[in-house]
């Protein structure tokens, strides 16, 4: 079956995120006093081929583990939906 993922990457809690204090810094200058905090992550998609639900889960899970996120500084959640079904 064919599965699309939509995966959302961004630091832990604990870890500072210097893009995000000068996106705050910035939109502060602009006049937007009350935005407080901002955290600056990463979104992907990506389509796979799998025998189940279950094999396409692990299959992302291992993908975004070994790739596409860092898990000593950053933690990922993550969506997979068949296409066909998606479709209907």
């Amino acid at each position: 079956m064919h599965y699309k993922a939509t995966i959302r990457v961004t630091l832990r809690p604990s870890v500072l995120d210097p893009a995000g204090v000068a996106v705050r810094s910035g939109l502060q200058q602009l006049g937007y006093a009350s935005v407080a905090n901002v955290r600056i992550g990463k979104y992907i998609e990506l389509e796979l081929e799998a025998d189940n639900d279950a094999e396409a889960r692990h299959q992302v899970d291992r993908l975004c583990d070994q790739m596409l996120a860092n898990p000593v500084i950053e933690v990922y959640k993550f969506e997979v939906v068949a296409l066909e079904a998606a479709r209907r």
